[in-house]
């Protein structure tokens, strides 16, 4: 398969990411601390580097990461494309930042940006002063909501700006979850029927929700491998009986018994993978006709969201991909290839077209993390796959 990359070029991509962790085999590099200091110029300056058919968010920072996908999708020129109102949450715990993510979509309609034990990073106080966020009108004008225990220099840092804020406070998974699930239905004017329910543990295999909640208001509930906690029953029981219950991952993240149990409070469907990249191949490919959940992707022209598999909050910072543009599922990929299961998937939905490729439709992916993440190779391979191509096979541009 013809590389868009050749040794030279990728050479001088690789000069222009930044050095991180190092990466054998099938793993994938841990992240930097939320709001590292240590960033190079080059990643300051370029923080998009794009391929045809793959735009890269330059940085394996998640403060930073957030902060740019952000300015990708909120160009804050006018109040048409100015966020309602900002999510802020703590960089360090992934559990309550990912069930944030129900925030990010209408009638919030903003993005997530992470603050940490220090109060509010740079990169993060620099994107709230330039999104101006206007003030969610069906949430009383709020402009901020800071969701869970967050330093107390982080509310001096707001009132300073002098934007209206609201708190979710807490800081254990399963409360806050079910706090933001109330939350939303008074913003909204109504309570989702349909609910993903996530291991809080396994992340791996929770995170593909993410994408979800912050495309549709559904909104992910917390539950432990072997148990159901008392704050989750209680949002549940909100449903009246009727939910519709999507359990994301394997047995090994969330037992049998615990899906027999939740079947007292509605319908329960498990949608799962036997590792968490064919988790979340299964989760982007899967519908339930009945009640529209569900991104029931099996055919060309759409757009995808790789990370590697082990970036938590990467991935949290990434979510707003699937809420605004061409809205994104979350795919995992390894450092320089993409996974079997994931590989297969995007060949079934690589497009073809039968006279010239400006027939479309076309694919597009947003990668989020440096070269350490994942490589030029990686990217490249990514590219490749997403290129539209004859039906009757051979060079995609032959003739041209």
């Amino acid at each position: 398969m013809k590389k868009m990359f050749t040794a030279g070029s990728a050479a001088v991509l690789t000069a222009a990411l930044l050095a991180g962790c190092q990466n054998t085999g099938n793993t994938v590099p841990s992240e930097p601390s939320a709001g590292s200091a240590d960033l190079s110029q080059t990643e300051i300056t370029t923080p998009w580097i794009g391929t045809k058919n793959t735009t890269r968010i330059n940085t394996s920072d998640p403060v930073q990461a957030a902060a740019t996908a952000s300015k990708s999708l909120w160009t804050a020129t006018g109040d048409n494309n100015r966020p309602g109102s900002v999510v802020l949450v703590d960089s360090e715990n992934w559990q309550v930042a990912a069930a944030s993510a129900d925030l990010i979509h209408h009638p919030s309609n903003g993005p997530i940006l992470f603050v940490n034990k220090e109060g509010v990073p740079e990169s993060t106080l620099t994107e709230l002063k330039r999104l101006k966020p206007k003030g969610s009108e069906s949430n009383e004008g709020i402009q901020v909501i800071v969701v869970g225990k967050v330093a107390d220099k982080v509310h001096e840092q707001l009132k300073e700006l002098g934007y209206k804020t609201d708190r979710i406070e807490g800081d254990r998974p399963a409360a806050v979850a079910q706090a933001i699930d109330s939350y939303y239905a008074k913003v909204s004017g109504s309570t989702p029927e349909s609910v993903i329910v996530g291991s809080m543990d396994s992340p791996e295999y929770t995170l593909p929700a993410v994408n979800w909640i912050a495309h549709m208001p559904e909104p992910l509930l917390y539950v432990k491998k072997d148990e159901i906690p008392d704050e989750t029953v209680q949002a549940l029981a909100t449903r009246n009986g009727k939910a519709s219950i999507y359990v994301i991952g394997p047995e090994s993240a969330v037992s049998k018994q615990v899906e027999e149990d939740l079947k007292a409070y509605g319908k329960v469907t498990r949608i799962s993978g036997s590792d968490p990249y064919e988790n979340a191949v299964n989760f982007a490919k899967f519908k339930d006709p009945a009640t529209g959940f569900g991104w029931g992707i099996d055919s060309p022209g759409h757009n995808f969201s790789f990370l590697p598999g082990d970036s938590t909050m990467l991935t949290i910072a990434a979510a707003p991909f699937s809420h605004l543009g061409k809205h994104a599922p979350l795919l995992f990929t390894n450092k320089d290839a993409m996974p079997e299961s994931v590989m297969k998937f995007v060949m079934s939905i690589q497009p073809k077209f039968e006279t010239t490729p400006t027939e479309g439709p076309y694919n597009h992916a947003w990668i989020t993390g440096d070269e350490a993440a994942i490589s030029a190779k990686g990217q490249s391979e990514i590219d490749d796959m997403l290129e539209i191509v004859p039906a009757s096979g051979g060079d995609a541009h032959s003739g041209h």
